[in-house]
């Protein structure tokens, strides 16, 4: 089960963290890591059947579309409903899941560029790691330091990875 629920565990388990560390709510990181752990279940075999990856499909459709409206709305000028026929013509959600999320993306402006920007720099950083490590590449490791210093900026997780990734090549 690779979502919040083990980000945020493995984040609160940081003693050696400081309390306002250890529950960091920084969206790129907290939402990147629940966006990039839904591709795990692919590799993990969790979707076994065309309809499961249908589900999956229609989610990362939603994704696509709250990226548009958020650009939408805040960069275009776009008013509610062309942002609300955006939704209805490309998702599969229901006109009340359309309604809540447009309020959250008027409410919190870049909250849907954030929960992508995370994402896409989790996805380059293993890019990164599987072409310098190669066969010494373990996912499992990669995760493990990606969330073993809780949620951090970007910047600060690229560095961190970075690092992390020399000091493999070093080791090998």
């Amino acid at each position: 089960m690779p979502g919040h629920h083990l980000q945020i565990s493995l984040a609160q388990e940081q003693g050696d963290l400081p309390y306002f560390r250890r529950n960091a709510g920084l969206t790129a990181f907290v939402e990147g890591w629940g966006l990039y752990s839904e591709s795990l279940g692919d590799e993990m075999g969790i979707y076994r059947t065309p309809y499961e990856r249908f589900g999956r499909l229609s989610y990362e459709m939603w994704r696509a579309c709250r990226l548009v409206a958020d650009t939408g709305i805040h960069w275009l000028g776009w008013d509610i409903e062309q942002a609300r026929r955006c939704f209805a013509e490309n998702s599969a959600l229901s006109p009340h899941n359309i309604q809540t999320e447009l309020e959250r993306y008027i409410a919190t402006p870049g909250q849907a560029l954030a929960y992508k920007i995370g994402e896409l720099t989790m996805q380059g950083l293993r890019d990164e790691a599987e072409a310098a490590l190669g066969d010494r590449f373990d996912v499992r490791a990669f995760h493990d330091e990606l969330l073993g210093a809780g949620a951090v900026p970007m910047d600060v997780l690229q560095a961190r990875m970075r690092a992390w990734i020399a000091a493999q090549q070093a080791t090998h």
